[in-house]
């Protein structure tokens, strides 16, 4: 459901520049670059230059000195694209910090039994010391793998996650991998995903993406009897469960999902994807590399898909029908039909409570754009996106989605994005952790839109649901009403009833 509504575009193009006013020059100068002012839809076809009129630049390194929410080439790799494979060990090598922060803060959701055959919540690390700093940890590394092989038999795989003081001493950790995976007869990747690589946790979603294609396809006779409706689910990573929802979709229409990665995958459905006949992508951005890839190689094509929201569902179900033909096509037209009372009861139930709300997002991956329109289906305006980390491919992209007048921000600093929300005041703001309290303080409602809030799935028909709920808890709770310290307002009412004017309470 596309709503018509045009944001103010000469007001937020006035707002970024006295937002940048307040930088030196050559700051002002840099900055400028990575903020604008969308077009609309119908300029975006035209190409990523065409979505803002300074034609927002990307994927930069972040000034040093300014507050950025970027993450590292080691969180893209290990917390994202390895860190679900459930039957995997993954270790952190290196400084114990590193992976005692990325500790199961994905939400990750898998099904196995914890510490025996699955290990996604658990912390594996080298805990690099100063000794190991000057004299190697590559005899420290091949200890750890023989110890998690005696404690954790069932495990079918190692990862190595390399963390920068790998990079910089020169450990050879392949050439550990191959001892190791001699030894134990088991598949044991080196990533080279130092956090010093690249500009944002992108590379390694990238460097994660060439491991998978350099030591785990062709490295084993996978046997798989094969289907036409086979297909790989990338880039989904089961935050909430989401990646339960789509497989329930995915398969009533007639589908098999044969490696749904990585969130609850096992290393088996990696090895295997290869032989799938579509690659479907939800995370673009992190997973586009090995689709190509497959599809270079392999001939496997692929495609993206968005199950946020009643709209983008249905289009995406009637798109991968399609490759299927007739009968799959059949099928998917049945299962949105089926939908239909869900979407219904849904949307008359949260949308006038929710229409015409205002909403700023600042993500990373694929949300900025792909919830645009779940929100939209509820009646509700996006005043403003951007990505943490986004290419130039990904604002192309959001062109599609985002109304005319939309403010758009790249990897915008902690500066920017509060004089953003105080300048504009949405309904309610949808980022990260690190965003989420300073928002609450300014009297505005938050969703946490990385994790979900605790909350999830909110992919699906069954996840919109959930999305709209959660939507409505956080504007309508009645502790907004209750921001403005008692002795400041005109008019108020203790626990008692008891009115400040002196007045029973009616």
């Amino acid at each position: 459901m596309s709503l018509d509504y045009e944001n103010d575009g000469d007001f937020n193009a006035r707002l970024i520049d006295e937002v940048l006013s307040q930088y030196p020059d050559k700051t002002a100068k840099r900055r400028k670059k990575h903020l604008g002012v969308a077009k609309g839809r119908e300029a975006a076809e035209q190409g990523s230059d065409a979505l803002c009129e300074t034609g927002v630049k990307s994927n930069i390194k972040s000034i040093p000195g300014v507050m950025t929410v970027r993450g590292c080439a080691y969180a893209g790799s290990k917390g994202v694209v390895w860190g679900p494979i459930k039957d995997m060990v993954h270790i952190s090598h290196g400084p114990v910090g590193c992976g005692h922060y990325s500790w199961s803060q994905r939400r990750n959701y898998y099904v196995g039994l914890t510490g025996v055959d699955a290990f996604v919540t658990m912390q594996f690390t080298s805990d690099f010391q100063e000794k190991d700093i000057v004299f190697g940890g590559d005899k420290k590394l091949e200890k750890l793998i023989d110890e998690v092989e005696e404690l954790f038999p069932l495990n079918n795989g190692v990862s190595l996650q390399s963390e920068c003081p790998i990079g910089l001493i020169g450990d050879d950790i392949e050439a550990v991998a191959r001892k190791k995976a001699k030894e134990h007869n088991k598949t044991i990747v080196p990533v080279r995903c130092e956090g010093f690589r690249g500009v944002s946790q992108s590379l390694g979603h990238h460097i994660a993406n060439d491991a998978i294609r350099d030591w785990v396809f062709d490295k084993k006779d996978t046997y798989l009897e094969p289907s036409f409706f086979d297909v790989n689910v990338i880039g989904d990573y089961n935050i909430g469960g989401d990646a339960w929802a789509s497989r329930i979709l995915l398969e009533d229409m007639g589908l098999r999902v044969v490696g749904n990665w990585s969130g609850d995958a096992t290393l088996a459905e990696v090895e295997r994807a290869p032989k799938a006949t579509l690659n479907l992508i939800h995370c673009y951005r992190s997973m586009n590399y090995i689709a190509r890839h497959m599809e270079e190689k392999y001939g496997i094509p692929w495609m993206e898909y968005n199950f946020f929201g009643p709209s983008q569902i249905e289009t995406s179900l009637r798109n991968i029908a399609a490759f299927f033909g007739p009968e799959t096509q059949e099928r998917a037209e049945a299962l949105i039909t089926r939908y239909q009372p869900l979407v219904q009861a849904v949307t008359e139930k949260y949308r006038p409570r929710l229409d015409g709300k205002t909403v700023m997002l600042y993500v990373g991956g694929l949300r900025p754009r792909h919830v645009i329109t779940a929100y939209e289906d509820l009646g509700m305006e996006i005043v403003g996106t951007g990505y943490e980390f986004g290419h130039g491919d990904d604002y192309e992209r959001t062109g599609h989605y985002v109304k005319k007048g939309t403010l758009i921000y790249d990897d915008v600093t902690g500066y920017e994005l509060e004089n953003f929300i105080e300048a504009i005041r949405p309904d309610l703001v949808g980022s990260g952790i690190k965003e989420k309290y300073p928002v609450q303080k300014m009297g505005i409602p938050f969703r946490q839109m990385h994790s979900w809030d605790y909350s999830g799935p909110y992919h699906g028909y069954d996840g919109f649901a959930i999305f709209a709920r959660d939507m409505d808890l956080a504007i309508n709770n009645p502790v907004w009403g209750l921001y403005d310290a008692p002795w400041k307002a005109t008019h108020y009412c203790d626990a008692y009833g008891v009115c400040s004017c002196g007045l029973d309470d009616e």
